[in-house]
């Protein structure tokens, strides 16, 4: 056989076509079904952005309407399955808590083990409306609060909001939130959808491949960076304290959080969104130092990195656009859940249209073969 040439990481390798989603990373260019995502952020909404993942074109007004009440529906969850959240220990991390919910919400679905596409299509938009009342009733339990009703009059990301904070945001935040949510909506291949395509190929049910992206997205090399990008803030702790701290980093060669990506080049467009909101929130309600240490880095660090192509990434200002939104450090990620649902369910309806061939990659062997057996009173 012909030596066999290894991908690592699965570094371009090519196993499926879609049309949900296209990066330009040379160029620092996004499309969501060929959208550019500035449009989508700036004149959409996450009910519509959702809709054109998983219908693969916008709504009319009508079809939207039916689609935000579909959305309305199904955000309320039964109070003993809420009741169940508050077992979870509070020591956990809240991505760990979500899988354990969302496994929770499939144990109870009769529907579970349907797999036709209308079956996972509904269950997609459930899954899509829950996720944010499951974030949130998790937040407030672990503050010991009692987790609070969707309100069925505000939109999908004011309605988040309220859930998480009790009370109703301003246009402002819940533009804001918005715009955070439909630039985290989806993002091609990326290892939590993988890993989502990856169990649904053995034909499981749609719940344990949502679990397995959840637990994909929890790692800090996919969707925790942002929770790390907030802790550089703080061991930074003030502006003056910046550019010695990120030379001391580059001088040790030590990886500056939320700079670089592996598909993008040039400056991810999705950060240069944030980093607008960003200075909105730090000049309209006090962010400003966490803004001004990171305008810090980003200038500091790029001179060093940006010849080498590489920029900052969309967790590096999500983190200050979620503290002002009264977001927790530790939610960062779930709240990443929240938007990305959308993603990873439109994919999983794109792969069942095709053939859902089952994903059964090879490893290159190198062992050793014919080993000898040693009985274990003789080792």
């Amino acid at each position: 056989m012909a030596e066999a040439e290894i991908a690592r990481g699965l570094e371009g390798v090519v196993f499926t076509e879609t049309e949900l989603s296209f990066i330009d990373g040379q160029n620092g260019r996004l499309y969501y079904l060929g959208y550019p995502i500035q449009e989508l952020a700036e004149h959409s909404s996450f009910e519509e952005v959702s809709y054109l993942l998983l219908h693969k074109r916008l709504p009319t007004a009508d079809e939207l309407a039916v689609f935000k009440e579909k959305l309305v529906k199904n955000r309320s969850i039964a109070v003993e399955k809420v009741a169940s959240f508050a077992d979870y220990p509070r020591t956990a991390h809240p991505m760990a808590s979500l899988r354990t919910a969302i496994s929770e919400l499939g144990l109870f679905d009769p529907t579970e083990e349907d797999t036709s596409f209308e079956s996972l299509y509904e269950k997609s938009v459930s899954l899509i409306s829950k996720f944010a009342t499951v974030t949130a009733a998790i937040k407030r339990l672990r503050e010991g609060h009692m987790p609070i009703e969707p309100d069925p009059e505000l939109s999908h990301a004011a309605n988040f909001y309220y859930m998480l904070n009790g009370k109703r945001p301003s246009p402002e935040q819940e533009k804001l939130l918005d715009v955070a949510l439909i630039l985290h909506a989806e993002h091609g291949m990326n290892a939590s959808t993988f890993t989502a395509l990856a169990v649904h190929s053995t034909a499981s049910d749609i719940y344990s491949s949502i679990v397995a992206a959840v637990g994909a997205l929890k790692g800090p090399r996919h969707g925790g960076a942002n929770e790390q990008v907030m802790k550089m803030v703080q061991e930074i702790g003030k502006p003056e304290a910046a550019r010695g701290w990120v030379q001391g980093k580059l001088a040790n060669k030590e990886r500056i959080m939320g700079m670089g990506h592996r598909v993008y080049k040039a400056l991810d467009p999705r950060a240069v969104i944030l980093k607008k909101y960003a200075e909105i929130v730090a000049k309209a309600h006090g962010k400003s130092t966490e803004y001004e240490i990171l305008t810090i880095v980003e200038e500091e660090a790029g001179k060093v990195l940006n010849p080498r192509g590489i920029y900052p990434n969309v967790d590096f200002y999500s983190g200050v656009v979620y503290s002002d939104l009264g977001i927790p450090t530790e939610f960062f990620t779930p709240v990443f859940a929240v938007a990305r649902i959308s993603g990873w369910t439109a994919h999983i309806l794109e792969y069942a249209r095709m053939d859902n061939r089952l994903l059964r990659p090879k490893a290159k062997f190198v062992g050793e073969l014919d080993r000898k057996y040693v009985p274990i009173d003789q080792r």
